[in-house]
């Protein structure tokens, strides 16, 4: 399974690496290619999600962000994200997220 993410913060990328050993980090659409999973930080990367879910249309899209961005998380939730969580809940087992059904 290949697993992206959307994930800029250098302690999130720990937590993320930790969980999900075979990780890569991209920054931008182009890097993503034949992904089955892509995490996204919506309060980096939101905005890409519409793209992205064009881009990779069979790729399970896991988003996460502050539970008080709730605009951010219900605009994830519109632009195809297959799970979104707060952060709170994703750092707390981030593979548990990647096996998350929606």
């Amino acid at each position: 399974m290949r697993i992206v993410a959307f994930v800029d913060d250098l302690l999130d990328r720990s937590a993320v690496a930790n969980a999900l050993p075979d990780v890569a980090f991209v920054r931008d659409l182009a890097a993503v290619g034949p992904a089955d999973v892509v995490l996204v930080d919506v309060g980096t990367h939101g905005r890409e999600l519409p793209a992205l879910r064009v881009a990779s249309p069979h790729a399970r899209i896991v988003a996460f962000g502050r539970h008080t961005d709730t605009e951010a998380l219900d605009a994830a939730r519109q632009a195809g994200a297959d799970v979104v969580w707060p952060r709170s809940r994703f750092f707390r087992d981030p593979a548990a997220a990647v096996a998350a059904d929606a």
